[in-house]
């Protein structure tokens, strides 16, 4: 089963980009493939908020829909997306996000899945792996886009 797993520190807080991350109606501007994405449900389970989000993915004349529950760990800094619905016999990401001193973070990315056929598998699979290799770059692009660049950034 295809995984990508990456560790960034980054020079934001861990609230930052946890707010960044969470902030999945704003994908669209910013993430690679991702064509649209729109909340269905949004709900509050004690600590935790989760959220039923349908993904459109596009690429050339490929485009696919999805959907998954995303939870909202704001204490542990953490996020889960598990699969719901779509093109995918699994799809599972983690995101977590570790605070550091001078108002940084560290962010650790985790992706796994399996497309349900394997003509799209083939199609899209490549097309994918490059896409999770830029997530967390992406993600770190636009906060320094939201947040700006700190002044203690790159040393």
């Amino acid at each position: 089963m295809p995984h990508f797993t990456t560790t960034r520190q980054v020079p934001h807080s861990a609230t930052d980009m946890f707010d960044l991350v969470a902030d999945v109606e704003a994908y669209p501007q910013f993430l690679p493939l991702c064509e649209s994405l729109v909340v269905r449900s949004r709900r509050t389970v004690g600590d935790k908020e989760i959220l039923v989000a349908t993904t459109t993915i596009a690429y050339k004349i490929i485009r696919e829909s999805f959907s998954s529950r995303v939870t909202l760990d704001r204490k542990a800094f953490h996020i889960h997306a598990e699969y719901i619905e779509g093109p995918f016999r699994y799809l599972e990401n983690i995101w977590r996000f570790e605070p550091r001193g001078r108002g940084e973070s560290v962010i650790r990315f985790s992706i796994e899945y399996e497309f349900r056929s394997r003509t799209l598998a083939l199609l899209m699979g490549a097309v994918f792996d490059r896409a999770f290799h830029r997530f967390a770059e992406a993600f770190e692009q636009r906060a320094n886009a939201v947040y700006g660049v700190p002044d203690h950034a790159g040393g």
